[in-house]
């Protein structure tokens, strides 16, 4: 009997099919009771199926230029859930820029598999300009395919020395402020609209002063960097400007990363809400055969692993209850919508970010 069972875990050992046969076959000749060989060749049999089985899957995950480290975990986490649920092994590649030319990469032929942007923008470009996804995309999970947000917030250098408190500082004449460009960063259009928002809030819905408000602080923007990442690097490691504005999770990252700078954060009492979008790219997932798994992955986000990775990380988790945990580093703040101060994203588009638009017209680095 003891040989049986040896040579039961001989086969399950084996590492390749020649070696599964010829353990096969001394389990079958092996002197045993007909029913003890066949319940372990029955054994046998099934847990080789399933070996044979499993699989080997890569992702690629385009997204926009703050979320490499926050993937780098939520990918780990990801991979480790997958596994244990059905045996396959889940390679999850990454490519990270600003979010619109992010977008315009994929319409191009970048082959993602999911998109995960800051801005429904950038996905809705996939539908009309691609014809990559569905029109009702934002339909499809909850939230409208938003699980976690963020909003804007101000990095000063050590011990504040303009005494950056609030959006009206930054319009200052001996402020230098550095935001990515609006035309291809998202963080760059959640910035201009988080101007845009306070000045028309402030003014009780007076456009001509919003405008009026974002053009002097598009004056004190020295350089337009194409995306969040490069902005960070323009501020804190090439050391130019006195204030950075950027996304919440990108703030933490720089104290972390920048640790002998000291970099301060402020939190101004009102900024944008600004809502990250997911979506599996169906074009290509059929392509690939990895629908099923690229659909699981944007789903895991919604869980609570997802969330807590989320939230690690500095992003707003949708669930309130694991956002309730993160008190210490989620600071109260008023947060109005792109919906509330724009019209929402296909009106901001048109009016503000297009050729020839608002922003156009009150950037002129030249003149």
């Amino acid at each position: 009997m003891w040989n049986v069972v040896q040579q039961f875990g001989s086969a399950l050992s084996a590492p390749n099919a020649s070696g599964w046969a010829a353990s096969l076959s001394q389990l079958f000749h092996a002197p045993s009771s007909r029913c003890v060989r066949g319940f372990l060749l029955a054994t046998l049999v099934v847990s080789l199926a399933a070996r044979a089985g499993a699989a080997e899957v890569k992702l690629l995950n385009v997204s926009y230029d703050v979320t490499r480290e926050f993937y780098q975990d939520y990918n780990q986490a990801f991979g480790d859930y997958w596994k244990s649920k059905t045996g396959d092994t889940v390679t999850v590649n990454q490519s990270h820029g600003g979010s619109s030319k992010q977008a315009q990469a994929v319409v191009n032929g970048l082959e993602a598999d999911v998109v995960t942007m800051n801005q429904p923008l950038d996905i809705d470009i996939l539908q009309t300009a691609g014809r990559l996804i569905p029109a009702n995309w934002s339909s499809r999970l909850p939230n409208k395919s938003v699980p976690y947000t963020s909003t804007i917030l101000f990095v000063v250098r050590n011990g504040n020395p303009k005494h950056i408190k609030n959006w009206d500082d930054l319009v200052q004449s001996n402020v230098s402020v550095i935001i990515p460009n609006p035309k291809t960063s998202g963080n760059g259009r959640y910035s201009y609209l988080g101007a845009w928002g306070y000045a028309l809030k402030k003014s009780a819905g007076d456009e001509p002063q919003a405008r009026e408000f974002v053009g002097k602080l598009f004056a004190n923007v020295p350089v337009l960097d194409t995306g969040g990442r490069g902005a960070t690097t323009t501020f804190a490691k090439n050391g130019i400007g006195d204030v950075l504005l950027t996304f919440e999770n990108e703030t933490a990252l720089i104290q972390k990363q920048f640790p002998d700078e000291q970099f301060e954060i402020v939190v101004p009492p009102a900024s944008i809400l600004a809502e990250n979008p997911v979506a599996w790219v169906d074009h290509n997932v059929l392509r690939h055969h990895t629908e099923a798994v690229s659909r699981a992955y944007l789903e895991y986000l919604y869980s609570d692993a997802g969330q807590n990775v989320a939230a690690q990380h500095f992003f707003r988790p949708r669930n309130q209850a694991i956002q309730a945990k993160y008190t210490d580093r989620f600071k109260p703040l008023e947060l109005f919508t792109v919906d509330e101060v724009a019209g929402g994203w296909q009106k901001a588009q048109k009016v503000h970010f297009a050729d020839g638009g608002l922003f156009d017209q009150i950037y002129q680095p030249n003149k």
